[in-house]
């Protein structure tokens, strides 16, 4: 069958089952599913009324396979290489998969924060003692809790350039001379982020 300019091989494979399927695997092939009692016929008609939804398959499947794995460190991307353990070299992230590499750098995003976070705090006038923690969060970038004393950062964070961490550490700390987002709030952050409206709308696209 012929998908956008592309003659594409038909595979077919019974099972027992009532539908009929239909799939792009990974050699670009078109992949059918379905009963003994279907047709050859019948398969090439189904193939050309859905042939549009097929094309988008096809196209779909054709960039996936394009597509080179990637693991972003610090905003930036890095070739990923298969390899048992995780570790780096260069540009080179090396790890069993793209997910336990991010998850790794998630881990491990402590360290970085914190050393971002003290080239901030010395730059307010009068901070409380507090500890840093990092979890990942779906719905906030940051939470600043003072009841117990802690600024938790979204470790999904080591992901974004540096300069939109530093803008949600300088968000979080000037939480402690204003609980709320009044308009001092926003003068506060400013005065130590002044480019901070830039960042907060890169973080919400």
């Amino acid at each position: 069958m012929e998908l956008n300019g592309h003659e594409v091989e038909v595979i077919v494979e019974y099972k027992k089952i009532k539908n009929i399927y239909f799939r792009i695997n990974e050699e670009m092939q078109i992949y059918v599913t379905c009963s003994k009692k279907v047709t050859k016929k019948m398969i090439d008609e189904l193939l050309e009324k859905n042939r549009k939804s097929l094309e988008k398959m096809w196209e779909k499947a054709k960039k996936r396979n394009e597509r080179v794995e990637k693991v972003l460190y610090l905003g930036e991307e890095m070739d990923f290489v298969y390899y048992k353990k995780v570790m780096f070299e260069g540009n080179m992230a090396f790890g069993p998969s793209v997910d336990d590499i991010n998850a790794y750098l998630e881990k491990h995003a402590l360290p970085y924060f914190q050393s971002r976070l003290d080239l901030y705090k010395n730059s307010f006038a009068s901070l409380p003692k507090f500890r840093l923690r990092i979890r990942k969060m779906k719905s906030r970038w940051g939470v600043c809790n003072q009841g117990s004393m802690t600024v938790t950062l979204n470790s999904l964070l080591i992901h974004k350039k540096p300069y939109l961490i530093d803008y949600v550490i300088v968000h979080e700390l000037s939480h402690f001379s204003h609980m709320d987002h009044s308009k001092q709030f926003w003068e506060c952050v400013e005065a130590h982020y002044p480019r901070y409206k830039e960042a907060r709308k890169e973080l919400r696209e």
